[in-house]
C-alpha cells in the first residue's frame, strides 16, 4: 500500500466507522476502486486502523469514560451490588459487549469469508438503507429515556451482533437496538460510539493476536509500522469531526438521509456488478 491509499482508506474508516453507512463495507469498496490488492496485511490494516477511530471516543467522552458512579445506595446493600453500582458504567458495556464477543469467537472465519464479498456489502447496504427510510417511524415512538439499564444494555448488544454480515453497520445495529428499547436517538448513538470501544478493541486484539502468531505476517507488520501509525491518526482525527456531525444531525433530522445514501452507493455497485465492470479505477 502506499502513502496516499493508506491515507484515503482511513479517511473512510474515520468518516464511517460511527455513522450508520457501514465502515467495513466502505473500506472494502475502496479498497477494490484502488485496486488494493487484499493481502493479510491490508485485511489486518482495515482491523488496526480502528484502533484511532475508538481513540476518538474516548478522548471526546473521557469526562464519562473515566466517572466512577458515586450516588449512595440504600443501607444494607451487598457488596456486589456497591460494586456493580460503582462501575456502572462498564458493567453495562460489558453487558452489552458479551453476546458479540461469543458469537465472533465461534463464527470469526466465516466472518472473514464475507468480507471478501463486494457482492454481499452491496446487497447489505440496499437492505439496511431500505430499513433506515422508516425505522424513525418504527422505533422512534415513544423513544424518550436516557437511562441506561442492564436489560436495554444486553439487547443493544443483541442488536450489535447483526453487525457482523460486512455492510449492515454495527453503528445503524446499535442505534436501531437503542432505539428499539425506548431510548432517545442521542442516547442511543451515544451508548453505540462506548460499546464501539471495548467491541472494536477486543476484535482487532484478536485479529493482532492472529496476525502475530504467524512470523511471516508478524514480519510483514514490522515492516509496515509508518503505514499503520499513519492510518491510525488519519482515523483518528476524522472521526473525531465525524462523530460531532454525526450527534447532531441525527438528533436533529433523524436516518432517511443515511437510507438513501446507502441505497444509491449499493445500487450503483450492485449494477457495475452485476454488468460486469470492474471496480477497480486505479
Amino acid at each position: 500500500m502506499s502513502i496516499l491509499e493508506t491515507i484515503i482508506i482511513a479517511i473512510v474508516e474515520g468518516l464511517t466507522e460511527f455513522l450508520p453507512v457501514s465502515s467495513t463495507g466502505h473500506m472494502i469498496i475502496t479498497q477494490n476502486l484502488l485496486g488494493v490488492e487484499s493481502t493479510e496485511f491490508v485485511k489486518a490494516f482495515t482491523f488496526i486502523i480502528q484502533f484511532g477511530a475508538i481513540l476518538s471516543v474516548v478522548v471526546l467522552y473521557w469526562k464519562r469514560f473515566f466517572k466512577l458512579n458515586r450516588t449512595p445506595l440504600p443501607e444494607g446493600s451487598s457488596k456486589l451490588k456497591k460494586f456493580l453500582h460503582k462501575y456502572d458504567f462498564y458493567w453495562k458495556l460489558f453487558v452489552a459487549f458479551i453476546p458479540a464477543a461469543v458469537l465472533g469467537l465461534l463464527f470469526s472465519d466465516m466472518i472473514d469469508a464475507m468480507l471478501e464479498s463486494v457482492t454481499v456489502v452491496a446487497v447489505t447496504l440496499i437492505l439496511g438503507g431500505i430499513f433506515m427510510l422508516f425505522c424513525d417511524k418504527i422505533f422512534n415512538k415513544g423513544s424518550e429515556k436516557t437511562e441506561m439499564t442492564e436489560k436495554r444494555a444486553f439487547w443493544i448488544g443483541m442488536f450489535q451482533c447483526i453487525s457482523m454480515i460486512p455492510g449492515v453497520s454495527r453503528s445503524m445495529a446499535t442505534i436501531v437496538g437503542g432505539m428499539a428499547q425506548k431510548l432517545t436517538r442521542k442516547a442511543a448513538a451515544e451508548f453505540s460510539f462506548f460499546l464501539a470501544v471495548p467491541t472494536m478493541f477486543a476484535a482487532t486484539m484478536f485479529k493482532m493476536l492472529k496476525l502475530f502468531s504467524d512470523e511471516t505476517t508478524a514480519q510483514v507488520l514490522k515492516e509496515n509500522i509508518d503505514i499503520l501509525l499513519i492510518g491510525n491518526a488519519v482515523a483518528f482525527i476524522v472521526a473525531l469531526l465525524a462523530i460531532k456531525f454525526f450527534i447532531n444531525f441525527v438528533t436533529k433530522y433523524g436516518f432517511k438521509a443515511f437510507g438513501w445514501y446507502r441505497i444509491v452507493v449499493g445500487g450503483v455497485i450492485l449494477a457495475m456488478l452485476l454488468t460486469g465492470h470492474n471496480l477497480t479505477i486505479a
